[in-house]
């Protein structure tokens, strides 16, 4: 689920960490903001390298506003008692574009698969507890193409819905590229397209 429709999400700033002790076996959580699968497995593999001397390295993620591209992983712990907890933890706060890394030192007592799951759970919840949340939209790309002299008909457009401007040329050929939060971008779109003369089309 996601919030304010379809167009907005909840994810972290940056990177985070947490921990947690159960009977001497320490649980440490990395939470970073991602947005890709590349960049998830670079830093799965990034850390199993950094802490090759630990039992287990577990995580999840989860990625896309509409939060439907996920995966939780145990490496070699039971099944459900690693990856999925700390999965729950995302999908509790409503976290999108965002992994979790949990490594696990052995302390000598076992934990038993309850005690794993909850250890797995609340170190990823302290990461999650010590992040930055923010609120971010999703946000769709126009390009603008119109005659110089249809200029104020087109920026009389662009101050009401108040657009991001990245680019613009202003020649006797002009052009705009604006970015804008999906929900609001047919609007924009229908509104500079009903200017005769001016072409207006979402680009990647």
């Amino acid at each position: 689920m996601t919030i304010n429709g379809l167009d907005s999400y909840l994810t972290i700033a940056g990177t985070s960490t947490g921990e947690y002790t159960e009977k001497r076996s320490k649980f440490l959580a990395f939470a970073f903001h991602v947005e890709g699968v590349d960049e998830v497995k670079a830093l799965v593999q990034q850390y199993e390298k950094q802490y090759y001397d630990a039992r287990h390295v577990c995580y999840a993620y989860m990625l896309g506003h509409l939060r439907e591209n996920f995966r939780a992983v145990d490496n070699g712990e039971p099944s459900g008692t690693a990856g999925k907890p700390i999965l729950g933890q995302i999908n509790k706060n409503e976290l999108t574009n965002i992994l979790i890394i949990v490594v696990r030192y052995f302390g000598g007592i076992k934990l038993g698969t309850s005690g794993l799951a909850n250890a797995y759970k609340q170190a990823a919840a302290e990461s999650i507890s010590n992040a930055s949340i923010e609120k971010r939209t999703v946000d769709v790309n126009i390009d603008v193409q119109f005659e110089y002299p249809l200029m104020n008909d087109v920026m009389r457009v662009v101050k009401e819905m108040n657009p991001t401007i990245i680019a613009q040329d202003f020649n006797n050929t002009c052009s705009l590229k604006l970015r804008i939060r999906q929900g609001d971008s047919s609007r924009l779109l229908s509104r500079l397209n009903h200017i005769h003369g001016v072409t207006a089309e979402v680009y990647e």
